[in-house]
């Protein structure tokens, strides 16, 4: 199954980054409305899409199916896209790319008038769903995100529960010695840091905000030090450095393999991973292959409370729009409707409905029982972070620096932890000081 990153510090810069250029010709100022009788409404529309897996393993086609229950006369076909950034990013230049999509990343929000048609008033469409912020334009919407993931601590709960360690730690001390009573009375794997991979470690980005529980966390890196004492970053790379110190992750990270590791928490041989919740239906799956429970599938936040309360940051998914160029927006506007408030779509990914009010996953619901606070993170200063990050060639989001940072913990390379946030913070600050 495709991975979707959901959660990492500069998630989102690039929609504040240039448009997509291309075609100079506005799009028609037609919102795409709501319609009130399905049988009034017919024609072919065209929805495109990154999930490239589930429109050849026939899911798409289901919610197609599913759909013409309601909207008998609406025939809907799902275009699978590899490359969907670079590709639609293309043929947005035209006035071909699709009736209902999701908007890349690399259009600026400014732009989205030009390629997309509202969807209403900012009033209305937020009473309605979470995260249209994302999305508004003056007093319009124009795209809505189909669902949101968290981040946090996947876990095999039976192995944990065998290791005597049935409550969440509140801070990284506990965890590390919850991480020792596994290795001590299991012989499970306690963590696994997925290095070979790479993208893994750079999950690790997502604990900003997590940590202080500060819906502006990812703004103040941009006028701050990082790794400062007491920073979310600091604290997050300080605890993958402790565990691995300790001896409590793999015995070669450069041999991990991201595909058999899913195998592997299933069936206990490793106890704990750090990844967005998107990840959670991926182990379950794992699990029933295995003939296994895929409710010992657990999530847990990260180790880390204010005011006796975790926090966990919200990331919205690719948001969903309508082409302004569709010739059948009545119907584009119908799948739209339909797909985020009727289908499954959120259910199925283990992840929060964009839809107020809608009650939580499965696997999400022991957040909601323990009072976890969901933020999510302001984005204002998205742009000065890009520059900052680039000129400082630190790369937040990237594995490299966090490949060193295990590398130093294991031994296979000179250094101290201090040293290596020393070196981040002074190129940072260096940079910020001209990029930003």
């Amino acid at each position: 199954m495709l991975r979707r990153a959901f959660v990492a510090v500069l998630a989102a810069t690039a929609l504040a980054a240039a448009g997509c250029g291309g075609s100079s010709k506005a799009g028609s100022s037609d919102e795409a409305l709501s319609p009130t009788d399905p049988n009034a409404v017919s024609g072919d529309i065209t929805v495109l899409t990154n999930r490239t897996d589930l429109v050849t393993d026939g899911t798409m086609q289901k919610y197609a199916d599913e759909f013409r229950k309601t909207y008998p006369k609406v025939n809907v076909k799902f275009e699978g896209v590899t490359d969907y950034e670079g590709e639609v990013k293309i043929r947005m230049n035209t006035e071909n790319y699709g009736d209902v999509l999701l908007i890349p990343n690399t259009v600026s929000t400014d732009d989205y008038p030009k390629y997309f048609a509202s969807l209403g008033s900012a009033g209305n469409l937020a009473a309605k769903y979470n995260y249209t912020d994302k999305a508004k334009v003056g007093d319009k919407v124009y795209g809505v995100a189909g669902f949101a993931y968290v981040n946090g601590f996947v876990y095999n709960k039976d192995v944990w529960s065998q290791a005597g360690v049935t409550k969440w730690p509140t801070t990284p001390e506990e965890f590390v010695a919850a991480l020792q009573a596994i290795k001590a009375k299991t012989s499970a794997t306690p963590y696994y840091t997925n290095y070979h991979d790479g993208w893994p470690l750079s999950s690790w980005s997502s604990v900003v905000g997590s940590v202080t529980c500060d819906p502006k966390a990812n703004d103040k890196l941009a006028a701050s030090d990082p790794w400062a004492q007491g920073s979310d970053l600091r604290t997050g790379d300080s605890l993958l450095y402790d565990i691995v110190k300790n001896k409590l992750s793999e015995t070669d990270p450069t041999t991990t393999n991201w595909e058999d590791s899913k195998g592997a928490i299933a069936t206990g041989k490793i106890a704990t991973m750090w990844l967005g919740s998107w990840a959670i239906v991926q182990m379950q799956d794992a699990a029933k292959k295995a003939g296994k429970d895929p409710g010992v599938i657990g999530y847990m936040p990260f180790p880390k409370q204010v005011g006796g309360k975790f926090c966990s940051v919200v990331a919205p998914d690719y948001q969903y729009a309508i082409n302004t160029h569709s010739k059948n927006k009545p119907a584009a506007r119908a799948f739209f409707d339909w797909f985020i408030e009727k289908s499954d779509s959120a259910a199925v990914n283990q992840a929060v409905s964009a839809v107020k009010g809608a009650p939580m996953p499965p696997a999400l619901q022991p957040f909601t029982d323990a009072g976890v606070q969901f933020i999510e993170l302001s984005q204002a200063e998205s742009a000065k972070l890009t520059k900052i990050d680039n000129a400082s060639e630190v790369g937040i989001s990237k594995p490299d620096y966090r490949q060193k940072l295990v590398d130093t913990a294991r031994g296979a390379a000179p250094g101290t932890p201090e040293a290596i946030f020393a070196d981040l913070s002074k190129r940072w600050q260096e940079a910020a000081k001209t990029a930003g």
